[in-house]
Formats: structure tokens, C-alpha cells, sequence
């Protein structure tokens, strides 16, 4: 896995370079997006891509190539490096340009760089169930934007991973948000609940397939603010995110949630979503 791809370019990665004012080093200027590959194929690549660009417009960031081009890119990198099991991350800046807080002149072309990364999925974990701790939500206001401004996520998972917990969930007030890296879900009663798609999460792609899948299995999945401690009483809890799928929480803060194990509304969905990756990676 040596080959990266850098503004269009693929070379070795001891070849890839960029410019100490690139505006994604100095300022977070930027947005990212990781894709998970199973045996070698991506899943919900259309998604992630479609989000990017979504991102890129709300930021008025313009990406110096069309979709297609730069999904046919990632996949040829894909390739090259021999990737079965892992991820490919890119991230896009708003470019080179002198250092000022107000954005370049318009003739400034936007960074692109994208790599490669073996990344198992955590069958272990998914299987026994991981712990969390709650961590106040101190982010600013447009989660909804993927960007690299991630220093309240950093700190939060930080101040979660340093006690030995696998994630932080974030709350603001008593409502509960989202993961530093992840979306946040309670089950009570059969139901599924997690916060609404707002500028206070990021509707993450894992979190739309099992939306998805919730309402093609009869499940009842619901978008609705929940509490702090409606989330200590819930029945279940998992997180959900590219890179850990359907992810039980266990225990939070100590207390244990349900009966200490991966229920069975959460297993479920474990299963169908092995089933979704399975007949849709391509």
C-alpha cells in the first residue's frame, strides 16, 4: 500500500507532498470522508462521494474534479494498492494561498489527496459489546458539514480512550447528540431512537442503512431527541459509523446498560447490515 493519490496524481507515498500553507493545515479549511472496502470492493461509495460534495457546497469549497472522475481515481488506487479489507480516506482543501484568514482569490485550486488503509472490521468488539462515557458536546454549530475541524471530537474521544472507553457520546445540556466519531443510538421497548438529522450531528452514512434497513424489517426507528438518562435507562445502545458497523454499548459512565450484553434488536441489525455489505459492496 505505497501508492497515494496527491492533486491527480498517483505516486509512492514517499513522493507525496504538500505545501506548509495549504489552508486544510493551517485552518481545518477542508472536509474528509472515509469509505470502507469489504474483499476488495467499496460499499455505499455513491453516498460517501455524494456527501462530499454536499459538504464542499456548504462550505463553498469548490473540488477540482467531477464526481465521477474522482470516484474512477479512488478505485484505481484502490486497486493498485491491493486493498481486501480496509478504508480509503481523501480529504479535500480549499488550496495553496498565502496565509489569510478570508478565502483566496478564486483562481486557487483545491488540494485532494487520498490513501489507503487496512482496517479489519472489529468482529470481537461487535461481538462483546464496547464501553463509552458521556462527555458534554462542546463542537460548534454545523456538525452536519464533515470537515477537519475536529478538535471537540479529538478531545472528547481523548478524555473517553485515556479512562479506557472505546467512545465518547456527546450531550449538550441533557440531549444527547452523537459519538466523537459516530452516531448514537438507544433502543427502549423494541424502538429505536436517535437524534434528528440537524446541524448538531452528522448524518452519517452507516446511521442512513440502518435507517434503511429498520424500515424494510419492520423495526421501528424513530428521529427523536433523547435524554441523557432516558439513554441510562434504554434497553440497548450501539454507536454506528463506517468503520465500526453496528457497535453495542454495554456500559456507559459505569453503569451498565440492559443486561450487559449486545441485545437482541442490536444483533439483529448486525445481521442484516453483514447481509447489506455482503450483497451490495461492489
Amino acid at each position: 500500500m505505497n501508492t497515494v493519490f496527491v492533486n491527480g496524481e498517483l505516486v509512492g507515498r514517499d513522493k507525496a507532498k504538500i505545501d506548509i500553507e495549504d489552508r486544510g493545515y493551517q485552518f481545518g479549511d477542508g472536509i474528509y470522508e472515509v469509505i470502507r472496502v469489504y474483499d476488495g470492493k467499496t460499499f455505499t461509495m455513491k453516498e460517501h462521494m455524494e456527501r462530499l460534495y454536499q459538504s464542499a457546497e456548504k462550505m463553498k469549497l469548490s473540488i477540482p474534479y467531477g464526481e465521477e472522475e474522482f470516484t474512477t481515481k479512488l478505485m484505481e488506487l484502490i486497486e493498485l494498492n491491493g486493498v481486501k479489507d480496509g478504508i480509503v480516506y481523501l480529504q479535500v482543501t480549499r488550496g495553496v494561498s498565502p496565509r489569510q484568514h478570508h478565502f483566496p482569490a478564486k483562481g486557487v485550486r483545491g488540494s485532494v489527496v487520498a490513501y489507503t488503509k487496512d482496517y479489519p472490521v472489529p468482529t470481537h468488539q461487535m461481538e462483546q459489546g464496547v464501553t463509552a462515557k458521556l462527555v458534554e458536546d462542546i463542537r460548534w454549530l454545523r456538525c452536519d458539514i464533515k470537515s477537519l475541524n475536529l478538535l471537540g471530537n479529538l478531545l472528547a474521544k481523548e478524555e473517553a480512550a485515556s479512562e479506557g472507553h472505546f467512545e465518547a457520546i456527546l450531550h449538550r445540556g441533557d440531549t444527547v447528540t452523537e459519538g466523537s466519531s459516530s452516531n448514537a443510538f438507544m433502543i427502549k421497548n423494541g424502538v429505536i431512537y436517535t437524534h434528528p438529522v440537524t446541524n448538531l450531528i452528522l448524518n452519517g452514512i452507516t446511521r442512513r442503512v440502518i435507517e434503511d434497513l429498520c424500515r424494510k424489517n419492520e423495526i421501528s426507528f424513530q428521529e427523536k431527541i433523547f435524554s441523557v438518562s432516558e439513554l441510562m435507562e434504554a434497553d440497548e445502545a450501539f454507536i454506528a459509523s463506517t468503520t465500526s458497523e453496528v457497535m453495542p454499548v454495554v456500559e456507559i459512565d459505569g453503569q451498565v446498560i440492559g443486561d450487559g450484553k449486545p441485545g437482541t434488536v442490536t444483533k439483529r441489525l448486525q445481521a442484516l447490515f453483514s447481509e447489506r455489505k455482503g450483497n451490495e459492496a461492489s
